[in-house]
């Protein structure tokens, strides 16, 4: 009796162990089926990594201190490059006008040593009306280049007389009595001629200004 009991457990033990393996195989060709990997491996942590990711992806990070700091420094230096520039492009410009005006300039002394030299040839001679008439046809020249020259250069002379006394634009140097006609407050006389250039006044014109007494 004892052995045929002992016979019966392990037959029974047996059986056991014959279904839950049966249930493991059962299981496992399942879910090779359904492609499922063990909880713990490689692959499926990546899965469940990469579904984590796509369904809730992580906040980019915003811009490091550093990066800042190198931003901004290239816009500062962006905007001085840009100021150096204008100022390069304007000393530029105003080199050129200077070149040009001394080429005026150089032209007019032409004028002016020609005629000089045809008074001095015609002093000897002794002829004083022909001498004028050099003179006068020389300066008349120079003084034609002259404006020319101020017109082009943007350089103009004022003419301020029966204007209101604007003291951005007239040196006071007296008040004389308003004539007939004349406004009191208004430039009667001009003493000397002031300058603009470009609209802007270099020049005061020194001037009397009408007024009442």
């Amino acid at each position: 009796m004892g052995s045929s009991w002992i016979a019966n457990m392990a037959a029974r033990s047996l059986w056991a162990v014959r279904r839950r393996v049966q249930r493991l195989l059962t299981s496992s060709a399942a879910r090779e089926n359904r492609g499922w990997l063990p909880p713990f491996s490689t692959a499926t942590q990546r899965t469940a990594g990469e579904d984590c990711s796509s369904e809730d992806p992580p906040d980019e990070l915003g811009p490091s201190l550093t990066e800042r700091a190198l931003r901004l420094k290239a816009v500062k230096l962006e905007k001085e490059v840009q100021d150096l520039t204008i100022r390069y492009q304007r000393a530029v410009a105003d080199c050129e006008n200077i070149r040009s005006f001394c080429k005026d300039l150089v032209e007019m002394a032409d004028i002016l040593e020609k005629t000089t030299e045809c008074i001095s040839e015609e002093t000897e001679s002794g002829d004083q009306t022909l001498i004028l008439e050099k003179v006068f046809r020389g300066l008349s020249l120079l003084e034609a280049k002259l404006k020319s020259v101020f017109a082009k250069h943007g350089l103009e002379k004022m003419a301020p007389i029966g204007d209101k006394y604007d003291p951005h634009e007239h040196e006071l140097i007296c008040h004389v009595p308003a004539g007939v006609g004349v406004q009191p407050g208004t430039v009667a006389l001009v003493r000397q001629d002031g300058y603009k250039l470009h609209g802007r006044t270099i020049r005061l014109a020194q001037v009397e200004v009408a007024d009442e007494f």
